[in-house]
């Protein structure tokens, strides 16, 4: 079977690099097509609309996560069907994920749109916000199908080693999100920024579609839906979908402890958040990548080639991220400020970032091992490191601390704690895992 990158063959470098530019170029676009929102709401409507939307953004960033995460784990299975050169296998798997990401976006948006109100309520939205929170929440939804699509059809394409047309798809929706804003901002008011969402990832997903209909990666019948294969994609997408979901979830109770600081401080959370983004994606991206990468390494029996891009990607990953946290420290008053002109929360944002500045390295080392170990098949174990430092320690933590005399800043505080926790925990558990299954491969080989 022909790929777009050799990751078994090829230099571990120049593949890792072909591989993760353009996804980190693919991340980066997505982070200005979500400023372009924050911008013009800040910006054309003042801090208390800026303060709805932060409300409405935990909710959003786990609808997303559920996508790239679910839709991860069909990257898994198609990954090692690739790596061990079995066609079949792959066509069925790709026909049949298709049919079950449609019915379950749907049934999210049904579920989402009869239960957002309530939600919301659970994050202590404050009443002079609630309304526009909602609204731009319920038409958020109703566009969650293309989201659900976009992230499946990318996940199908970094399988085969293609993470070029990402960067070309994310391209095109930033660059008609940022024209359409203003435009339906100004006659739809806070709700003309959701409808400006839905419209231009629906048009991206569109774009998409045409895409793959002309390279016919893959073949696709109906013949080929395999009804056995959906208890494989729920063995390996519900754990990948509740892993990339565990950071959202405990970011909605962040907020919800944010709350009771003001709407400064809930404004400034929002703003750090969009900021944080900048520090997330590269690790988002090389967690992404080694899930695609050691997937086939695994698949070909390679171990060898599995630990050399571990290693080039840890080392890769330490040195951008050091680089990246420093600019935002060192400039973080003057970004705040393009979101928002408020001192209250320009100090605020300061403070969350010389707090947490040390832990970006970190999530750095425990992103590439948790993709490492989704590749290897494990995503359950990756799951369990995120519950680990996000829900069991980063949570409680954070009420504790802020209920104690730090203050907000407490809750900074916490979620320093958990990312070297959750580095620690991550290299042990990827590295013990990867011993396992080069040994009992080692062993299969001798017996046959």
């Amino acid at each position: 079977m022909n790929t777009n990158i050799d990751f078994i063959k090829g230099n571990t470098k120049k593949c890792l690099a072909a591989m993760v530019l353009p996804m980190m170029a693919a991340m980066f676009l997505n982070m200005a097509y979500n400023l372009v929102d924050s911008l013009w709401i800040g910006n054309l409507l003042g801090e208390t609309a800026y303060a709805a939307l932060t409300n409405s953004t935990p909710i959003i960033l786990i609808l997303s996560a559920i996508a790239m995460g679910a839709t991860n784990g069909v990257s898994i299975l198609l990954s090692q069907a690739i790596g061990a050169n079995d066609r079949e296998k792959a066509d069925r798997i790709i026909v049949t994920s298709l049919g079950v990401a449609i019915i379950f976006s749907l049934g999210v948006t049904v579920l989402l749109e009869a239960t957002s109100k309530s939600i919301l309520v659970l994050l202590n939205t404050p009443n002079e916000i609630m309304q526009p929170a909602y609204q731009y929440l319920s038409i958020y939804t109703l566009g969650y199908l293309s989201v659900y699509l976009y992230c499946y059809f990318t996940a199908v394409l970094r399988s085969f080693g293609n993470s070029i047309f990402q960067v070309i798809a994310m391209l095109i929706c930033t660059i008609l999100n940022a024209g359409l804003d203003p435009l339906f901002i100004r006659f739809m008011g806070f709700n003309g920024a959701a409808v400006a969402t839905v419209l231009s990832q629906t048009l991206c997903l569109v774009f998409m579609l045409i895409y793959l209909h002309k390279k016919r990666l893959f073949n696709f019948r109906f013949s080929l839906f395999d009804k056995c294969l959906i208890s494989s994609f729920i063995a390996k997408g519900i754990p990948s979908a509740v892993q990339q979901s565990i950071p959202a979830i405990s970011a909605s109770f962040l907020t919800s402890l944010v709350t009771g600081y003001g709407v400064s401080a809930l404004a400034a959370y929002g703003i750090a958040g969009k900021l944080e983004t900048i520090l997330f994606y590269p690790a988002m991206a090389l967690n992404m990548a080694l899930t695609s990468i050691v997937g086939q390494c695994v698949g070909g029996k390679r171990y060898d080639r599995a630990k050399d891009y571990i290693k080039t990607s840890l080392v890769f990953g330490s040195i951008v991220l050091f680089i990246f946290s420093v600019c935002v420290v060192c400039f973080s008053d003057s970004l705040s400020r393009l979101f928002v002109d408020s001192d209250a929360a320009a100090a605020i944002v300061g403070d969350y970032f010389k707090i947490v500045v040390v832990g970006y390295v970190l999530n750095t080392v425990t992103n590439c091992f948790l993709g490492s170990l989704n590749g290897m098949g494990r995503p359950a174990k990756s799951m369990l490191c995120m519950a680990l430092y996000y829900m069991i320690i980063r949570m409680p933590l954070a009420w504790i601390l802020s209920h104690c005399n730090f203050g907000i800043n407490g809750i900074w505080i916490a979620v320093l704690i958990s990312h070297v926790i959750a580095a620690i925990a991550a290299t042990a558990i990827a590295n013990h895992e990867l011993f396992k299954q080069e040994r009992i491969s080692g062993n299969s080989e001798k017996n046959e």
